[in-house]
């Protein structure tokens, strides 16, 4: 794997293919699309990577001029890997902030936010059950994470037809890229504000 565009254009990624499902190529591409056409470009965006794997979705974001990237994940292996791999973009030097949790989602959202976030990707493993992406989304609505213009995607395999959305969160859109399936969403804006 490789980053796609930006500082870092062409830099290899490294997976862990024990501990990680990383985003193809062609869904990576598809989503940063639709995020282009979303916000234009990534100056001055916070965004969040949460079950982050091997990072590419993280340091995609930050090789294309994010102000701030927050990568969780809780597998070691993986972590580790996203530290080399993040060694090997800093001679693109990037201009945003990366900090990577090595902790678990539940973990890193049972407190409120810190910031808010223009962009929430949430890729789980599959065997991860819908209830508890579910519950992700709650506590990202009553955490205070999103920006009142976020946009949020659910990467989720393509036999989940539907993902559940709570109050506070909408469905914008849905893609499928082969094996898996991208669910956008966005807050409901007087959900956010009065949260």
């Amino acid at each position: 794997m490789r980053i796609i565009a930006g500082r870092a254009k062409g830099r290899s990624i490294d997976a862990v293919a024990s501990a990680t499902r990383p985003t193809s190529d062609r869904a990576r591409e598809a989503l940063f699309s639709t995020l282009a056409s979303e916000f234009g470009d990534f100056e001055g965006l916070h965004v969040l990577d949460l079950y982050a794997g091997t990072g590419a979705i993280a340091l995609e974001a930050l090789s294309r001029g994010a102000a701030v990237v927050h990568a969780v994940e809780k597998d070691e292996p993986a972590s580790r890997a996203i530290e080399s791999n993040y060694e090997k973009l800093k001679s693109a030097q990037c201009p945003g902030i990366f900090h990577l949790y090595s902790m678990s989602v539940q973990r890193f959202l049972q407190d409120k936010a810190q910031m808010q976030y223009h962009f929430i990707y949430i890729d789980p493993p599959y065997d991860v059950e819908d209830v508890d992406v579910l519950e992700n989304l709650i506590q990202l609505v009553s955490g205070g994470f999103l920006h009142p213009q976020a946009l949020v995607a659910v990467e989720r395999n393509s036999r989940v037809k539907e993902i559940s959305w709570p109050d506070g969160l909408e469905q914008l859109r849905e893609k499928n890229y082969g094996q898996a399936s991208i669910f956008y969403g966005y807050p409901t804006l007087s959900d956010v504000e009065n949260g």
